[in-house]
């Protein structure tokens, strides 16, 4: 379907400038009209130096456009031949004139060179290859060839490039460790030697075990996976193999190795399957150290957790909670002050009795330091009894280490653990100085600290370790202590950009923020109150004053007028096209936006014709998206086997395939949608997330505390005005929703440029407001108990200035720390934009238990200055409160279509592996981002109806969403036939 064009895309893309209106008038009528179209479709508008292939690459506002700066009328178009004689010479002419040449043979070698030397190095995407190679042709001013010229140059120039790649990682390995990666897919019979068929079994199994995920949390699980690790390492594979190698063409091996058989490997030369096993030991190194970091961090909250709850139940057995405690314990005070001599069940017990004291003290037990050290010594019971083995073992395959030499204690605490850590002594030798750190005060101090039968103080060996790894999981989830060889929990330096120091002024352009900190400073101080002070006369529905229950008090929202054509609207839908299945609507989409172009073989040997791929990857999309398994889809056909689907779903529908099929039916849909049906463009998205039930045998999924179930997270990205959804992560339970907030908004990949991110309360914080501030758009949420909140003041010393709004107000905010950390705050959020690491880890600086580092102290002070600039505008502004409700309603929307699409199962996600779990995640994704599109194109052709004129009111217009399924059929038998289409305009 052609987009419509804007006016200012029309002016900017198809105004003849310079020569061109020279060029165009020696010309007559048709010939005219259409060389002008051709000579400015050639030059800037599809920006690849081509020609239209006919007229339907034209749209209609052009050929209007261009009629009337020739002066020719516009149904002349229609006796212009693209393909005739007249044309061939048009070309010619053009070319000349703009210094083009057709494309030959020896200058199609000489790209795919320069492909090889500068792209293909770097980038294995052929999508991103294409653009390269485009963008150089049309540098050296050559014309590009045919659409299949330009795949089989891609092609070559990545198939080339990757041998070379092949080559020098190879030649990079030393002799035992190639022999070692080809004993794990050496032959288990054949033509191996008498004698080494135990090896092949041996490294078989070991590959095996390195491909698998991790099990649930616990000990065994994390004994497994140190086995892993041992084994990676055993292989050797040194870490500079892939040191000048960009990670995602590494991660692209990693993906090959791990989808194929043992038998498929060894097909490939053996350069290939030497850089492939390397690649995913390689990886695989990596992500297990990461895993054994989250088994470690999950682990000491679990032993902790599990000790709360024995202790807690074992109390609330004898707890009965005493009222008017404050003036029992005034009258016994009394009663023994004035009781002299007498004894204390003649004095306490008249005025207390004694089963009173006796539930006062039970209380006591359970609320306060007795509580907190009897839970510390259940938490040394079930670290000594069970966990000890796994936590002492991690210490010798983990290297933690520290940049801030506050947390060194922690450090050599870890260094005296291991060195007595097979010794059976109850306290530390007095010659050992022990570390004395942060985790081993308060609570702990009577546990770590005690005296011998000599009366000395010593350190209890058991209860300092666990001590010391509860602090250690406090400093690694904000990463003051990073480990070595992990990817997620790396060095916190690896995160920020390298060259932010040279390229400073660069990088605060692409924020758009000002270098210096008090231009910054000034801006944010002049948003902040005087608005909502002088508007507050005006609102009638604000009130702000001294009150108990919070100052102030918002009126709720008026209710708007209910629209009355959209029932209609989507009634004619079901009327026209009848019941659809969800497979048609997954196939019209597919066929329509062509972005089954995204998926390529995983393991680079795809020789299935395109028709059976596509149908086969539908299937597997659809399998996944409505849970329903590859086995019942495959029920429904007799064209492809179970098997047949599997396969192709292992070799070329990974996870970045299907988010970039996803991307695809997104940016159909803006391309697709009218302006006059749609309104413009949106800028602002909904973000919320999902909960699911899923299979608990892994490290992922978690309890959550609200749905009272296990499971798992799905956070959606939704655009506002069209309900298409533009990101989905899949998150654990106790992730914050922060990181996942602004990675949708940053990192979606689609057309669209988000300006404002409407959120629940769970989207917010104020660490939140000061990175969306950083990055430039709006954090808008919904926050539930408005009225406790408060206004950080610009100045000190200035209360009077906002007489209006002093009940609500609360200190001044502390500048000093935003100008003494600006730049710091700028890298970090210069290596969200530029994704050197990921925005959960990036994050994870500014945590809670780091709350003593200055650059947290600063985004904290950001976020406070962002949230008064938010609650100013939202108090005072109802179009911006309904604004909010409304976006959340869409994202609420998206999340009760979920139940319908993804019905399998009963909606629980059956899977243990995260991969399976992630595909399952996009390919839902897919099936309603399918569904959004079709409906796009349904409510746009019945409009078109004569009858329908003027029928749509401003309220329906307003109300009117392409997320709705009456009429759609997401159960039964698969039944799909590429040669039936839907009738729809376009």
């Amino acid at each position: 379907m052609m987009r419509e064009l804007d006016q200012d895309e029309l002016i900017d893309r198809w105004t003849l400038l310079g020569k061109e209106p020279e060029l165009v008038a020696t010309k007559r009528g048709a010939a005219k009209l259409g060389f002008g179209l051709m000579l400015r479709f050639y030059t800037e508008y599809t920006e690849r130096g081509r020609f239209p292939r006919g007229r339907a690459e034209i749209p209609d506002a052009a050929v209007d456009y261009i009629a009337r700066q020739v002066g020719v009328e516009r149904t002349e178009i229609a006796f212009y031949d693209f393909t005739g004689r007249t044309s061939k010479a048009h070309r010619t002419q053009i070319r000349e004139s703009l210094g083009f040449r057709e494309c030959s043979v020896s200058d199609a070698e000489e790209i795919v060179a320069w492909l090889i030397e500068h792209v293909t190095q770097g980038e294995r995407s052929g999508e991103r290859v294409r653009e390269h190679l485009l963008a150089q042709l049309r540098a050296v001013k050559l014309e590009p060839p045919r659409a299949g010229r330009i795949e089989r140059m891609v092609r070559s120039a990545l198939h080339r490039g990757e041998e070379l790649l092949f080559a020098r990682v190879s030649r990079r390995l030393p002799e035992p460790v190639r022999d070692r990666l080809l004993a794990l897919i050496a032959p288990l019979a054949g033509d191996i030697e008498e004698g080494a068929e135990g090896d092949a079994e041996d490294g078989r199994a070991v590959l095996a075990a390195i491909r698998s995920d991790p099990g649930n949390i616990s000990l065994n699980t994390m004994l497994t996976e140190i086995a892993k690790l041992e084994a990676v390492r055993a292989v050797g594979v040194p870490g500079e193999v892939f040191a000048d190698i960009g990670p995602k063409i590494v991660t692209g091996w990693r993906g090959r190795a791990a989808v194929e058989s043992p038998s498929h490997l060894r097909d490939h030369p053996p350069e290939t399957q030497l850089t492939l096993l390397a690649a995913l030991l390689a990886c695989r190194c990596r992500e297990i150290t990461d895993t054994l970091v989250e088994l470690l961090n999950s682990t000491v909250h679990r032993i902790n957790a599990r000790a709360e709850v024995r202790v807690t139940n074992e109390l609330i057995k004898e707890f009965k909670r005493v009222t008017g405690k404050e003036n029992l314990l005034f009258k016994v005070a009394e009663a023994t002050v004035d009781a002299g001599d007498k004894l204390v069940r003649d004095t306490v017990f008249p005025v207390a009795p004694q089963g009173v004291l006796r539930d006062l003290v039970a209380e006591f037990k359970s609320s306060g330091p007795t509580y907190q050290r009897t839970v510390k010594a259940a938490l040394r019971s079930s670290y000594t009894n069970h966990y000890r083995t796994g936590l002492i073992k991690l210490l010798s395959v983990l290297e933690f280490r520290s940049n801030n030499t506050t947390h060194l204690p922690v450090l050599d605490a870890l260094a005296l653990i291991g060195r007595y850590a097979g010794t059976s002594l109850r306290y530390y030798p007095g010659a050992d100085e022990v570390p004395v750190h942060r985790g081993v005060s308060g609570d702990w101090t009577e546990l770590v600290y005690q005296n011998d039968k000599a009366g000395e103080q010593r350190v209890v060996r058991m209860v300092y370790e666990i001590a010391t790894f509860q602090a250690l999981r406090d400093q690694l989830r904000c990463k003051e202590i990073w480990v070595v060889g992990a990817e997620k929990w790396r060095n916190p330096a690896e995160d920020l950009p390298v060259d932010f120091e040279e390229r400073r002024i660069e990088h605060y352009g692409k924020l758009g923020k000002p270098l210096d900190p008090t231009e910054f400073i000034d801006g944010l101080r002049e948003e902040m109150l005087a608005a909502l002070h002088a508007a507050l006369p005006q609102c009638p529905w604000l009130e702000i004053k001294e009150r108990k229950q919070g100052a102030i008090k918002l009126a709720p929202l008026p209710k708007v007028a209910e629209p009355r054509n959209l029932r209609k609207l989507k009634s004619q839908v079901g009327t026209r096209w009848g019941v659809v299945p969800l497979i048609d609507m997954l196939k019209e989409a597919v066929l329509r936006t062509g972005c089954l172009r995204a998926v390529t073989s995983v393991a680079d040997r795809g020789n299935l014709p395109e028709d059976v791929l596509a149908e086969r990857l539908l299937l597997s999309i659809y399998a996944y998206g409505t849970n329903t398994g590859i086995k019942s889809v495959a029920g429904g056909t007799d064209r492809h086997s179970e098997d047949d689907i599997r396969y192709t779903r292992r070799r070329y529908l990974n996870a970045e395939a299907a988010r970039r099929i996803a991307i695809e039916i997104a940016n159909a849909t803006f391309a697709a949608r009218k302006p006059s049906i749609w309104g413009s463009s949106s800028t602002a998205i909904a973000s919320d997330s999902t909960h699911f039930g899923a299979y608990d045998q892994n490290i992922f999924t978690e309890h959550h505390s609200r749905y009272g179930r296990r499971g798992v997270l799905i956070y959606w990205s939704v655009e506002r005005n069209g309900s298409v959804v533009i990101h989905s992560q899949l998150l654990n339970c106790s992730a914050s929703e922060v990181h996942a907030m602004v990675e949708g908004a940053m990192h979606h990949g689609t057309e669209m440029d988000v300006e404002s991110s409407y959120v629940d309360s769970h989207g917010q914080s104020e660490i939140g407001f000061g990175v969306t501030r950083l990055l430039g758009f709006d954090l808008l949420p919904r926050i539930k108990r408005i009225n406790k909140c408060k206004l950080y003041r610009p100045a000190a010393g200035e209360p009077d200035l906002w007489p209006g709004l002093r009940p609500a107000m609360t200190r001044p905010i502390r500048w000093e720390l935003i100008a003494q950390q600006y730049d710091q705050m700028m890298k970090y959020a210069n290596a969200i934009r530029t994704r050197t690491a990921s925005t959960d880890a990036i994050l994870r600086r500014f945590m809670k238990a780091n709350s003593n580092h200055p650059t947290y102290q600063a985004m904290i002070e950001l976020g406070r200055v962002q949230k008064t600039i938010f609650l100013c505008r939202y108090l005072r502004s109802r179009e911006l409160q309904r604004e909010i409700n409304s976006g959340l309603n869409v994202v609420e929307s998206w999340n009760g279509a979920n139940s319908i699409i993804y019905y399998g199962k009963t909606s629980e996600i059956a899977s243990n592996r995260r991969d399976e779990q992630e595909m399952s995640v996009l390919c839902l994704r897919i099936c309603q981002a399918a569904l959004v599109y079709v409906n796009v194109l349904m409510l746009q052709d019945i409009p078109a109806d004569p009858g329908w004129d003027g029928v749509l009111t401003a309220e329906d217009e307003r109300g009117l969403t392409p997320l709705f399924w009456s009429h759609v059929l997401p159960y039964g038998e698969v039944k799909l036939n590429m040669n039936s289409r839907l009738s729809l305009g376009g």
